[in-house]
């Protein structure tokens, strides 16, 4: 039996989906028994619980022999760091009690920065919570920067004429599809070949500079000139609380960019074939960002 945490997630409706096609025996977590059906119809268990619940997660993870842990995202919690600690408090004794053996987590990379870089601090806190459980084998999957907070971007542009986000935009960022990272997380599950604790960073696959990556979406969308702007922290933060954003998330994430600006959030792996994932940026621009400007449902 493989658990999924953030089964509807990007990268959780990945792992779950690609579990259930090789033929595991998988049980799926989330907050709505409505959103899980789709893979009870594959022969998925469901289990409906709140991540911050640690008796809740101790009966979701019990009988399993590997679990794919992250932190669902919760762009409206009122304090995120904490809200991550708690995740991370509530995995860490349910792994304990239900005596998992193994465990992938997805972190981000970068998460060796213990301070000031917001959310990924977060997870750095996240990952030395979860390596205290004894007995434990757990893989932190270090992933980049996702591909798919470029639709923020899009929508801005779609609304003000102009292509922007926070960081800097002449900083190389490794850059990555969330289904990569569903691929990959899927298949360390079935291997289970991690032994103790580790990282294992994930790069996608190359690094991009954000002023590229407007380039490479102008071009899609027949506009070879679009350029880009950082966004200054300041003028952000209303955007982000007029888009539903608590005002801490909105702080976190202004600081984690910066933090990407000032090049302290980076990789430590050289990049290797181990570390760098297939889809490209303007195989992820084709597939789903233009049809996302253009108001028509991806095909990934």
């Amino acid at each position: 039996m493989i658990v999924v945490t953030g089964a509807t997630g990007n990268t959780g409706k990945v792992v779950a989906d690609t579990l259930l096609a090789a033929g595991e025996k998988i049980r799926v977590i989330g907050r709505s028994a409505d959103k899980l059906q789709q893979f009870v119809a594959k022969g998925a268990e469901a289990f409906v619980g709140n991540v911050t619940d640690a008796d809740a997660m101790t009966r979701a993870f019990t009988g399993a022999t590997a679990v794919y842990a992250l932190i669902p995202i919760d762009l409206k919690a009122p304090k995120l760091r904490e809200y991550q600690a708690a995740v991370g408090e509530s995995f860490g004794t349910a792994l304990e009690r239900a005596g998992v053996k193994y465990a992938v987590s997805l972190s981000s990379y970068g998460a060796q920065v213990a301070e000031g870089a917001g959310p990924i601090s977060g997870l750095h806190h996240y990952e030395q919570r979860l390596n205290r459980v004894p007995g434990l084998n757990i893989l932190h999957l270090r992933a980049g920067y996702f591909f798919e907070n470029f639709f923020m971007a899009v929508h801005v542009y779609k609304t003000m004429g102009f292509f922007s986000s926070l960081p800097k935009g002449d900083v190389p960022i490794p850059m990555i599809a969330t289904r990569d990272i569903g691929v990959r997380a899927a298949a360390e599950l079935r291997s289970l070949s991690f032994v103790g604790k580790q990282t294992q960073e994930l790069l996608g696959p190359r690094d991009l500079t954000l002023d590229e990556a407007a380039r490479i979406f102008g071009t899609a969308i027949g506009k070879p000139g679009l350029g880009y702007m950082q966004a200054p922290g300041m003028m952000a933060k209303p955007a982000l609380l007029q888009a539903g954003i608590s005002a801490d998330v909105a702080d976190n994430f202004i600081e984690m960019s910066k933090a990407i600006s000032d090049k302290r959030v980076v990789g430590l792996e050289k990049r290797s074939a181990k570390n760098t994932t297939p889809t490209t940026f303007e195989t992820f621009v084709a597939e789903v960002l233009v049809p996302v400007f253009k108001g028509q449902s991806a095909t990934a």
